[in-house]
């Protein structure tokens, strides 16, 4: 099991929980952050201080967002275990495809 970001996250990227992870495991992408399933040690740092209410330990995931544990895993598929969102060569990893499909939320005044 592991940490999942959802929905939520989609166009918001705050990147709190990037900074809380001990295990640098969460990853930036172009419209959201993902969860390496792999790297992940359930410690719930990142759930703590998610400002949008994204993250959630998989077996509490809501039903309507369960495709998110698939998405965060698909993510890494191509990029394995990179280990470390800190070494990363590049500033974000591609979004999923369901990601990049959803509509772009429209930023707040």
């Amino acid at each position: 099991m592991a940490y999942v970001v959802a929905q939520p996250c989609v166009d918001v990227l705050d990147r709190s929980c990037v900074d809380a992870c001990p295990v640098d495991c969460i990853y930036p992408g172009e419209r959201m952050a993902y969860i390496q399933p792999d790297e992940c040690v359930d410690c719930g740092a990142c759930e703590q201080v998610c400002p949008v209410g994204a993250i959630y330990y998989e077996e509490d995931l809501p039903e309507d967002w369960g495709t998110y544990t698939r998405i965060n895993a698909e993510v890494f598929i191509e990029v394995g275990a990179l280990g470390g969102a800190s070494g990363m060569a590049t500033d974000a990893l591609p979004d999923h495809e369901l990601v990049a499909a959803l509509p772009r939320k429209e930023a707040s005044a």
